[in-house]
């Protein structure tokens, strides 16, 4: 996979508060940290923000605090070799994508949301947050936060060190986006509500879907171009997509848990098998039809 040095990040895609003292206390007052608080942590970031990658990353290794980093990718010759800037043309890509393929598929109209790059902690508009609970989309205010060192994190601890893996990350929090924008999000929480019951299972159809919408992204990415039309990939391989591939195998919920230590329960999936996740993204990279997604009405 090699990114065009040349391919501009779009204007107001990448919000980079590290070091600007963004943390603060825990989702629904409870106080950021470790130990017993991770857990009710994680269960309310959850409840609370509909793009929750299912991953908790606490005790990974704390990113230097960087303000406005992002500027240097102005330079044609860092843009290409800075993660920001990296992470910057995936969020271009990914959003130039469904700024075409959403009234295309479903005669909507796309909503820009920009991706927040914090340090150790964050305030958003679902509450507080820190780089434990892994990359998170908040519906409330249309915007995908990560700490950069969860790339770490996938690569060296949950065995997905290709380089596709990280936007397969970007991609499948943004298609949480476009679940909001489309209503598909709210339509869920309300069958949880009406039905406790099958709330797990309607959160594993929904981020199935996220991962579906990534693999439609993925199948059009080397297409894509920045506003002045330059192409944002340059070369972009099946080995790369067998990265992203890979990657959704591994943060399948009965992977995880086997990782975990702990015994394989499906009462508790909530993202779905490993099995299912890749099979999701495959049907979206295969098609490249994000209305192929519909993991709602399929057999899952």
């Amino acid at each position: 996979m090699e990114l065009n040095q040349r391919a501009d990040i779009d204007p107001g895609s990448i919000e980079d508060v590290r070091g600007s003292g963004g943390g603060g206390g825990g989702i629904g007052g409870l106080p950021i940290g470790g130990g017993g608080l991770a857990g009710i942590l994680v269960t309310l970031v959850v409840a609370l923000v509909g793009g929750y990658f299912g991953i908790n990353t606490l005790g990974a290794e704390d990113s230097a605090p960087a303000p406005n980093s992002t500027a240097q990718c102005a330079n044609e010759q860092e843009r290409t070799k800075l993660l920001e800037c990296r992470n910057g043309l995936y969020v271009t890509s990914i959003q130039r994508y469904w700024q075409q393929q959403l009234p295309e598929s479903f005669g909507e109209q796309y909503q820009p949301a920009p991706t927040r790059i914090f340090s150790n902690r964050v305030n958003t508009a679902c509450g507080a947050a820190d780089s434990g609970v892994g990359p998170f989309y908040c519906p409330a205010d249309d915007k995908i936060y990560i700490d950069l060192t969860f790339y770490q994190v996938l690569s060296k601890e949950l065995g997905a060190p290709g380089e596709f893996a990280q936007p397969y990350v970007l991609a499948h929090e943004y298609g949480h986006h476009i679940q909001d924008v489309l209503g598909t999000e709210a339509d869920m929480r309300r069958r949880q509500e009406r039905d406790p019951g099958n709330a797990n299972q309607e959160s594993v159809k929904l981020e199935l879907q996220a991962d579906c919408y990534a693999g439609a992204w993925a199948h059009a990415a080397a297409n894509t171009v920045d506003k002045d039309g330059d192409k944002i990939f340059t070369s972009l391989t099946d080995a790369d997509i067998q990265e992203g591939i890979q990657a959704a195998g591994q943060i399948g919920d009965d992977t995880l848990q086997k990782r975990g230590g702990g015994e394989i329960n499906p009462d508790q999936f909530t993202h779905g098998t490993s099995e299912q996740r890749q099979h999701w993204f495959r049907v979206g990279w295969e098609s490249g039809d994000p209305k192929q997604c519909d993991t709602f009405s399929a057999t899952i």
